[in-house]
């Protein structure tokens, strides 16, 4: 019964989005003319598959099932995004005369799988009907029998699966999330798929504009906003569903390519931040004065704009703290008591001895730069730090 309903669901999706092209799934970052993508209600589909029994039940564990060859559905959507090497291998042979068809033919096609069934040379085959053309194609499998093929992550060369990206866009857009990473991507031209790297801070709350169709191995390409209007990218996997990826590739530089390799929802960082913190945490909303001159960013509209010399006996409070990721310092957020402005400063909890660096880890440290309460009236606020 729950198979029933499954394909249902997944045959009322085929309809509703039949009318939709296959162009809606091209979105690029601002500067690149961008293409308006219409609301799908793909959400259904969510979660109607049994998930593994093992997925965490975090954001990408609810939403998006994993989907293996074996149990592929009628109707389930793919979009043709061939690489450099699939020009050479065609993927595809057309129904009514079993000739192969250039993958640079189906590029940004739909395909829209019909099942699997056995050719009349006795091989396997993966039937799909091309959205784009109405057209009946195959994709024979290489070797062995359909039981035998199916248990495997290779799955079928080329195909990205929409069903991600329909969910994905259904959820995402409009959402704050926070950058886990700092490499991420610029368009640099509609027609092709050509990106510059760019660097982003950690931590950074960024709002989803757009999401599109990425790769067949990052099918979901999430386009953000920075906090100075920027858009830059990231391309994910989500289910990992024909991504011709083990999970244990997704190590390294792939990192970045799962959704919380680049992503967190702005609650989610909160509370993991707020963990962190421990014993950190007796420390918000003291006043606290320096001890010795220190080096601070001023905080303008959001944003740290310019360094500048505190003075010894300066006065703050501390309105924020933040764990740096995979270091043992916490960035504070300070206000200073005069004046109302905000700096914030990274320090470290942990009074440990650097060999040849005594001084500089001392600056660091909250006990030798710190001390509870008011500080007596400083001579200079603050002071341009040369150059």
């Amino acid at each position: 019964m729950k198979k029933l309903i499954t394909m249902g669901i997944l045959a009322l999706m085929t309809t509703t989005v039949m009318a939709q092209g296959s162009d809606s799934y091209i979105v690029k970052t601002k500067g690149v003319k961008k293409v308006e993508t219409p609301k799908t209600d793909a959400k259904q589909v969510a979660g109607s598959t049994t998930q593994e029994a093992d997925k965490p039940q975090d954001f990408v564990g609810r939403n998006f099932p994993r989907y293996g060859l074996c149990d592929w559905q009628d109707g389930m959507r793919f979009m043709v995004l061939p690489e450099k090497y699939d020009m050479l291998v065609n993927t595809f042979r057309d129904e009514s005369n079993n000739k192969e068809v250039s993958n640079g033919y189906f590029r940004r096609k739909v395909m829209v799988y019909r099942g699997h069934a056995v050719g009349s040379n006795g091989r396997a085959r993966l039937n799909f009907t091309c959205q784009d053309d109405n057209k009946q194609y195959y994709f024979e499998l290489p070797n062995g029998n359909y039981e035998d093929y199916c248990y495997n992550k290779i799955g079928v060369p080329t195909l990205a699966y929409l069903g991600d990206v329909d969910i994905a866009r259904s959820l995402l857009v409009g959402k704050t999330l926070v950058t886990t990473t700092t490499d991420y991507y610029v368009d640099t031209d509609y027609e092709s798929d050509a990106a510059d790297l760019v660097k982003v801070e950690k931590g950074q709350k960024v709002k989803v504009v757009a999401v599109g169709v990425g790769t067949r191995s990052f099918p979901v390409k999430i386009i953000v906003e920075g906090k100075d209007g920027s858009e830059f990218f990231q391309n994910v996997a989500m289910s990992k569903t024909n991504c011709g990826m083990r999970d244990d590739e997704f190590i390294v530089d792939n990192a970045k390519h799962l959704f919380y390799g680049s992503f967190t929802f702005e609650e989610e960082d909160e509370r993991q931040q707020s963990a962190s913190l421990g014993d950190y945490a007796q420390y918000m909303n003291k006043t606290v004065h320096l001890k010795y001159p220190t080096t601070m960013k001023v905080i303008r509209n959001g944003a740290g704009s310019r360094v500048v010399t505190m003075a010894k006996e300066t006065t703050f409070r501390i309105d924020g703290m933040r764990p740096v990721r995979n270091s043992r310092y916490v960035t504070l957020t300070l206000s200073e008591t005069v004046t109302g402005r905000l700096y914030t400063k990274n320090v470290t909890f942990k009074n440990e001895n650097v060999t040849g660096d005594i001084d500089g880890q001392k600056e660091d440290y909250f006990g030798y730069l710190f001390s509870e309460g008011s500080g007596k009236t400083p001579v200079k606020t603050h002071t341009r730090r040369r150059r």
